[in-house]
């Protein structure tokens, strides 16, 4: 399986092969894990990232949304940098700025105005965005809920919430994997809009 094209194998993946998917993460994993690494300096940030960004990689080849054009790592590597602005936004709004514009070219200083510059009518439908998210979150199972909320509100590492919860870090990952294959039901079926757009 490792000689064949990833557009097969995502098409295997979507059709319920689950090792095809499987061995997409192997064969990239290395590159994935080095770009997040060289941003972030840091091994359980980078793990985190990583994981986020295969559970995003999953919802969008679970629900149909990826369309394939011979470009699947340009696309992986997309969402990981993504993610990774999005991790320092949260943790290093100044720092980053700072360091992007001195000697990174791959951080854009425009990625960071909307940080600064949100107008009202933003912020109301950010919050409204926020209150429908809790609202959502609140339906999960509790042990997927729990997880999730220790993610996405409180910020922790999933190593920090396999302690807190007292379970494996894999079964932390799995929890917060079928929250947010839950979640994306719940969104699609009530044809919920999460986005400020």
């Amino acid at each position: 399986m490792n000689n064949v094209d990833d557009s097969l194998l995502i098409a295997s993946y979507q059709q319920g092969n689950e090792g095809a998917l499987q061995t997409l993460i192997e064969r990239y994993k290395g590159r994935i894990y080095s770009f997040i690494y060289s941003k972030v300096l840091d091994r359980d940030v980078t793990e985190d990232i990583f994981q986020d960004t295969f559970v995003k990689v999953i919802l969008t080849l679970k629900g149909g949304k990826y369309n394939d054009e011979g470009k699947f790592l340009p696309w992986v590597m997309r969402i990981a940098h993504n993610l990774t602005i999005d991790h320092f936004r949260l943790n290093k709004r100044h720092n980053i700025i700072n360091e992007t514009s001195h000697y990174n070219d791959e951080y854009n200083i425009f990625d960071y105005i909307g940080i600064m510059d949100e107008c009202s009518e933003t912020k109301i439908i950010k919050e409204q965005i926020d209150v429908d998210l809790k609202n959502l979150v609140k339906q999960l199972p509790d042990d997927q809920r729990e997880v999730l909320e220790l993610r996405i509100f409180k910020d922790l590492s999933f190593k920090e919430i396999a302690e807190e919860t007292n379970v494996s870090i894999n079964t932390a990952l799995g929890r917060m994997r079928y929250a947010l294959i839950n979640l994306r039901k719940v969104i699609d079926n009530n044809n919920i809009i999460l986005t400020v757009e």
